[in-house]
């Protein structure tokens, strides 16, 4: 009798132990509450950070994450998540409404521009033809009134003075970009484009789609098969594969720089028209209600967000400071970038489907 007690107690014992890790409880995490959520790809490697994790814990919460691009995310079932967290203000409209929670406090704890990343070559010879100009050893800006000239009149690489050094260089040049009907990233790509095409303005209405449409859907076209996000083709740029060109975040940059991976060989330009992309986040749950303006405002959270490359809104100084390091890389001050708005989710939507042919 006294052993089957024993075996029972042990048994008890053990369970609590497995209820201890899995409730995220004990002395290393005070997590009592979980919470799921849909993201932008972007942020997955932020909430997989074992300091993430822990410091979400100390503020008693376990997150649990899905990916999808943030165009995509009103058609998912979104009453299964408690949160969801686009890489953009625009589509967190849609999903409130398609939520059911319009009106919901959402927060928007950090941002980060869209940057183009060239191999030196490719950004010598833009540079050369005066589609682009150098602001550092691997850093510069892209001048999209005359790269959009020259995207269309199909321009390739091999019409562009200086670039028969480079047999790398051949066919249309383009920036391959996500699919901008899902992807943030392509949607606000031709958010930008499409302001300097329809003479520096937003487009907001069917004749400022038929006006820029043509362009918008050259820049597309030619790429081919489209990405779903970022991510990919960021990959195969650094392992020293895919296009000359490539669209990225910033934040996928400063987060290999500042985890002191090597770039390879990386040439950083910031287009001089931009649309910046906060990231929002849409709370659908009361369990998620407080997540958001904590990862906003709690100082470790910030920390840990800078250091994943992520602008916090309030965090020049912050981002500036851990960046310093870099700045042969970097625009920290985003010196000599406009700021554009988009266009609203319908108009973007209808470029995007106009592009996609």
């Amino acid at each position: 009798m006294r052993r089957i007690l024993g075996i029972a107690l042990a048994v008890l014992l053990i369970g609590g132990v497995i209820a201890v890790v899995i409730g995220g409880q004990g002395p290393e995490g005070t997590a009592t509450k979980t919470v799921r959520g849909v993201i932008g790809s972007e942020k997955s490697e932020y909430f997989r950070d074992p300091d993430v994790v822990k410091a979400l814990a100390d503020k008693g919460y376990t997150v649990k994450t899905e990916t999808s691009g943030s165009w995509a995310m009103d058609q998912l079932a979104l009453k299964e998540f408690d949160f969801a967290f686009p890489s953009s203000s625009e589509p967190a409209k849609e999903i409130e409404a398609a939520a059911g929670v319009k009106g919901a406090q959402n927060a928007k704890p950090f941002f980060s521009p869209l940057v183009v990343i060239a191999r030196p070559g490719a950004a010598k010879v833009l540079t050369d033809n005066g589609l682009a100009k150098m602001t550092g050893k691997n850093s510069g800006t892209l001048l999209m009134g005359p790269y959009l000239k020259a995207a269309g009149e199909d321009r390739t690489w091999q019409q562009l003075q200086g670039s028969a050094p480079h047999p790398e260089l051949t066919g249309t040049v383009f920036i391959k970009t996500t699919d901008p009907a899902t992807s943030n990233s392509g949607a606000l790509y031709l958010a930008a484009t499409s302001n300097v095409a329809n003479h520096l303005n937003v487009v907001a209405d069917e004749a400022g789609i038929e006006r820029t449409a043509p362009l918008m859907h050259k820049l597309i076209s030619v790429q081919g098969a489209l990405e779903p996000s970022t991510d990919d083709p960021f990959r195969a740029f650094i392992s020293g594969s895919g296009e000359p060109l490539i669209l990225a975040y910033e934040s996928q940059v400063a987060s290999l720089l500042l985890r002191r991976q090597d770039p390879g060989e990386m040439v950083v330009l910031y287009p001089d028209t931009t649309v910046n992309s906060p990231h929002t986040f849409v709370p659908i749950s009361d369990r998620a209600r407080e997540l958001g303006s904590l990862l906003a405002t709690d100082p470790k959270l910030r920390e840990l967000a800078v250091r994943h490359g992520f602008r916090p809104q309030e965090g020049v100084a912050e981002f500036t400071a851990a960046t310093a390091p870099h700045a042969a890389y970097l625009n920290p001050g985003l010196t000599g970038i406009r700021q554009v708005g988009a266009p609203t989710v319908k108009i973007l939507m209808a470029l995007a489907a106009r592009a996609k042919g």
